[in-house]
């Protein structure tokens, strides 16, 4: 399961819930209490979730992992609830936000226990999405 922009930015990738609030807080649109949310909730993921680069720094690598995305797996419930704040937050800007889920999303690159990277089969992640 991913939460993503569902149109593509400039470089053709979709971003995901985090990079779309961390948007539009690096542009000065939040208010002060969702970005007292936005830090905290950071900062709980930061501690609660591994970052795949910390494992294998070339995972985001554009020219090794051409559109390399995360996604939760289903089984990550204690992180995918936790979501809902800053699906609130996009919705009170207008950002449009999807959730996508599917069982083959691309190739993986990097698995643990909540999450898999994978670089997709094809632009747009054509799967179910809600």
């Amino acid at each position: 399961m991913r939460f993503q922009s569902p149109t593509p930015n400039q470089r053709g990738t979709y971003p995901g819930v985090f990079g779309l609030v961390n948007s539009l807080a690096f542009e000065g649109e939040l208010t002060e209490a969702e970005e007292k949310f936005r830090r905290s909730s950071n900062d709980w993921y930061n501690a609660n979730f591994t970052n795949p680069s910390d494992e294998d720094p070339t995972v985001y690598d554009r020219a090794l992992n051409p559109g390399a995305a995360a996604w939760f797996k289903r089984s990550a419930a204690h992180l995918i609830d936790r979501v809902t704040g800053y699906l609130e937050i996009l919705k009170a800007h207008d950002v449009p936000c999807v959730r996508v889920e599917s069982s083959d999303p691309g190739r993986v690159i990097y698995e643990d226990a909540d999450q898999v990277v994978v670089v997709p089969y094809e632009t747009g992640y054509a799967s179910s999405s809600s």
